[in-house]
């Protein structure tokens, strides 16, 4: 499923109609850069159809007004792609930006000025609202489609890590395993052993950026530094015993050491996060193990399986 971005509006103050301009810079957990809707919450960016539009111009036309776009205090008017039709959760890609559906619609709790004129408004039935996942820049006649992928996050739990000591070749390994099932890293983080630290950084990751699968890799031992499991229980909602239980037993056909880990998985709202090894070598043989498994975990999670597969 995919479209065309026949505009791209903003706006310097709320309650008035957006009017388009050549080209936007999409921000991270933000929204478009100088738009006054954006800002840290889940209506960063606001879309409709022309496919809506065009309905109210045949109203609109016949009281002598000629709608266009942005008059909807719209972001991004999009041809090709029925919007009001995606549920909540789709991910869109426009260029290196990536979008998440957050709300379809919304209650009008007074009527704009379209509303009065016209009698109608198409905004709050078939408008939807996403947030950034992924900042980039979008033009007037770009691509957009839906993404199918993942967006995932990784914690690499390290002191000398943090500190610059030591190269993170396990979060490098993450990232290039995760892209054979449709895994795209959206954030990064590089932290000392420190429980809050790793608790928070989780929890912003998933809360405030949008991903959708936390990979952590480091301190799933026995040393008393080791917090990573604390800090993933903190944080979760429900433990998912089979992930880590699959990777030990795996892990034990390789090594005996492997009954040691500590590791455990478990979800988080949408999100679900899920502790590796701190070595290379260990998110290797573990993730193999899982990854299978993952895609369909994260539909299942989301509730998106149905709608977009």
């Amino acid at each position: 499923m995919s479209g065309t971005v026949a505009a791209v509006c903003l706006s310097t103050a709320k309650g008035t109609r957006k009017k388009p301009v050549d080209k936007v810079n999409l921000l991270a957990s933000w929204g478009i850069e100088g738009d006054a809707h954006a800002g840290r919450w889940h209506r960063q960016i606001s879309l409709l159809s022309v496919e809506s539009i065009e309905k109210m111009r045949e109203i609109s036309r016949s009281r002598g007004l000629e709608l266009s776009f942005g008059d909807f205090a719209e972001n991004l008017t999009i041809a090709g792609l029925d919007v009001a039709q995606l549920p909540v959760g789709a991910y869109l890609q426009a260029g290196e930006a990536l979008l998440e559906v957050t709300q379809i619609g919304k209650e009008c709790h007074g009527h704009c000025e379209i509303f009065r004129q016209v009698g109608d408004c198409v905004m709050p039935k078939e408008g939807i609202f996403a947030r950034v996942l992924v900042g980039g820049t979008i033009t007037a006649g770009d691509r957009i489609a839906l993404w199918r992928g993942i967006p995932v996050a990784v914690v690499t739990a390290s002191d000398k890590g943090s500190a610059g000591e030591r190269p993170d070749v396990s979060g490098r390994e993450i990232a290039k395993l995760i892209a054979s099932i449709g895994g795209r890293v959206i954030a990064y983080r590089v932290l000392p052993d420190e429980l809050e630290a790793l608790a928070g950084a989780m929890t912003e990751l998933i809360d405030e950026l949008g991903a959708a699968l936390v990979l952590t890799t480091g301190g799933t031992g026995f040393s008393p530094r080791d917090v990573t499991p604390e800090a993933t229980l903190k944080i979760i909602e429900r433990q998912v015993p089979g992930l880590p239980e699959a990777m030990r037993r795996e892990s034990y056909a390789q090594t005996s050491r492997a009954m040691l880990s500590r590791a455990v998985a478990g979800i988080r709202g949408k999100g679900l996060i899920v502790n590796l090894p701190g070595s290379p070598k260990g998110v290797r043989e573990c993730l193999q193990v899982i990854l299978p498994v993952l895609g369909h975990a994260v539909e299942i999670l989301r509730g998106t399986g149905g709608e977009c597969g």
